[in-house]
């Protein structure tokens, strides 16, 4: 390892994950303020606005590129921790679900991009419609596939719930005992 590795700092990555509408961005944007961090937002969002047509299963593996680019764009710009808001779990998820596959690519990068902290955040916030938002009928059963996820990821993983400042309050403390 040259002299240069070592004087780069240690950036833990933590990852707000969670069904839709649970709150993912307010939490990583309120994180990235509170640590004085990098958040990297959820890529798909963008992508989607722009995209002018329903999103087909192949649009799944560039948004999940456009994902990963970001966080690497960010990486060194972040301050001992870089908060995202969602990763390319979530597009497993969705591509199960509607697809009833997910592209191979994808699992490849999931299984080697690493984490140092889930952030899971629970149903119990009420839903509020958007556009890109599609089962407000199905978050229970969302909730339960994320965490089959998170819990098989092998990463230690926080459930963040309850009003406002209680996730706020829990998710601080969660990034707290990750940090050096």
């Amino acid at each position: 390892m040259s002299a240069v590795a070592h004087d780069l700092p240690i950036i833990k990555k933590v990852c707000v994950i969670g069904p839709e509408c649970t709150g993912k961005s307010e939490l990583s944007k309120f994180l990235a303020t509170h640590f004085n961090t990098s958040w990297i937002p959820e890529y798909a969002r963008a992508y989607l606005d722009k995209l002018g047509r329903p999103y087909q299963q192949a649009d799944l593996l560039k948004i999940a590129h456009g994902q990963l680019r970001l966080e690497d764009e960010w990486l060194r710009d972040s301050n001992r921790v870089m908060i995202c808001d969602t990763n390319l779990i979530t597009i497993k998820i969705w591509s199960d679900y509607k697809y009833g596959r997910c592209d191979e690519e994808i699992i490849q990068l999931i299984k080697k991009r690493h984490y140092d902290l889930y952030l899971l955040c629970y149903i119990d916030v009420p839903w509020v419609d958007d556009p890109q938002r599609e089962h407000p009928d199905k978050r229970e059963h969302f909730w339960q596939l994320f965490k089959h996820e998170v819990v098989n990821a092998a990463v230690p993983f926080v459930e963040i719930g309850g009003n406002w400042e209680q996730r706020q309050q829990k998710a601080v403390a969660a990034v707290n005992n990750v940090l050096p």
